[in-house]
């Protein structure tokens, strides 16, 4: 048989299984922290993932060039049909975008394609303590079409 002083006893008595006010105020502070850090690495991963599709399917459609001036000598060009097509394909075999643009600036004569990307990220831990449940992040590349080795 275990037998304990009285002087444990005495501690032990005080012990009513209460929590005491500066730990559960502390536990919610702790528990703010870990929900912002895991809800912040998951924004910038799914900030990372827009930017890495976007750079991806703007590389899809700058290969879609204008195989007529290609093939005459002339500067090459980007097809904007063929482009948006080959962006379209893309973006639906990568799955998981809640949208995306395709557009065609031009920048000293050139045509380029720029695609922006849009990916909607659900709030896990912070989600039944914030409004905004969702965050809505984009991502945005261009890519030029380049048919010879760079000087």
């Amino acid at each position: 048989m275990i037998t304990t002083s009285p002087t444990a006893r005495s501690f032990y008595a005080r012990d009513h299984g209460r929590v005491s006010i500066f730990l559960a105020i502390t536990m919610i502070g702790v528990l703010a922290i870990v929900g912002l850090t895991f809800d912040g690495a998951g924004q910038l991963r799914t900030l990372q993932r827009a930017e890495n599709l976007a750079a991806e399917a703007a590389r899809a459609g700058g290969q879609a060039i204008d195989r007529a001036t290609a093939i005459e000598g002339r500067p090459t060009r980007i097809n904007e049909a063929e482009a948006r097509v080959a962006v379209d394909n893309y973006l639906d075999a990568a799955a998981g975008t809640a949208g995306h643009t395709v557009s065609f600036p031009a920048v000293a004569g050139e045509t380029l394609i720029r695609v922006t990307v849009t990916i909607t990220y659900q709030r896990s831990m912070l989600g039944p303590f914030v409004r905004a449940r969702t965050v809505t992040l984009t991502g945005e590349a261009t890519a030029r079409a380049i048919t010879a080795a760079a000087p």
